[in-house]
């Protein structure tokens, strides 16, 4: 289902996660459960996070909204990819742009920048979060296509 039919259908049960995201990857769409990281331009803990089985979840990343360090590059993509991720929604940038939009993945990112992270683990996984003024923690549902991402705290579809 696509968002806007399924905000038209449950709006009482969503939350638009309301930023000026840029959409990269070749994925369409994605219906999946949470999982949270939180940091501010160390992309330490989001790597951990990636390297674990995804199980068809989306990685959720408060990165502070800071568009002058990327938190995710293709590297990293290509982990998220290999480790069953549906998707990355990233209140943060990313680099490598043009090599993550040919990726058989789905990104929401703020922008880019060519500026890669501290690498030294600062940050939560697993812990609430909110971004675009939904608040969110892990086992939450994130939707998302080409018309943005929803959030709910239940499976809608």
């Amino acid at each position: 289902m696509k968002t806007a039919d399924l905000i038209d259908d449950r709006a009482s049960k969503l939350t638009l996660v309301h930023l000026p995201f840029r959409r990269f990857g070749q994925g369409r769409s994605f219906a999946a459960p949470v999982q949270t990281v939180k940091c501010f331009e160390d992309n330490a803990v989001v790597r951990a996070q990636l390297e674990t089985p995804g199980e068809g979840r989306v990685l959720a990343v408060d990165g502070g909204g800071s568009t002058r360090i990327a938190l995710l590059g293709d590297m990293l993509a290509e982990i998220a990819i290999k480790n069953d991720w549906a998707g990355i929604v990233l209140n943060a940038a990313i680099r490598d742009s043009a090599e993550i939009d040919r990726m058989d993945t789905l990104v929401y990112a703020l922008g880019t920048s060519p500026v890669k992270s501290a690498k030294k683990g600062w940050g939560e996984a697993g812990c609430p979060i909110t971004i675009g003024g939904a608040a969110m923690k892990p086992g939450d549902w994130l939707y998302g296509d080409a018309d943005g991402v929803l959030h709910s705290t239940e499976r809608l579809i």
